[in-house]
């Protein structure tokens, strides 16, 4: 089975920056995409960005537009996500997540997206503070 591990969470002050890496193994042709979610405290899982790898197109959630960047290297085995201009409210645990059956990233940005999600990293601890 296909393993996620998120990598490259940290503290930084408001308007930093950080890159968040997704490792995948086991990752092969049938996994048409990856998504980030985060969770922060009190709050529900929440969509960040999502890439199709069939055409690299990407989607963002609200929080994330304008911010927020997710790439892909070559082989696919490895998403980033870098986060620009860091805001006190982006404090979360942020994972990464795929699934076997393609999945439209539009969808999984919304609201309660996260549910179609089957296979999920640990996640990676983001501090946002001062």
């Amino acid at each position: 089975q296909v393993q996620l591990v998120e990598s490259g969470g940290g503290s930084v002050q408001p308007g930093g920056s950080l890159r968040l890496s997704c490792a995948a193994s086991g990752f092969t042709s049938g996994y048409t995409g990856l998504a980030w979610f985060r969770r922060a405290p009190g709050k529900e899982r929440e969509g960040v960005s999502c890439m199709h790898f069939s055409d690299g197109s990407t989607y963002y959630g609200d929080s994330a537009k304008g911010r927020f960047t997710i790439s892909k290297a070559a082989d696919k085995n490895m998403v980033y996500l870098q986060m620009n201009n860091l805001k006190p409210e982006d404090p979360a645990v942020y994972y990464c997540a795929t699934n076997l059956t393609p999945f439209p990233c539009q969808v999984v940005m919304g609201p309660g997206g996260h549910v179609g999600m089957d296979i999920w990293g640990k996640g990676t601890q983001v501090t946002v503070s001062s």
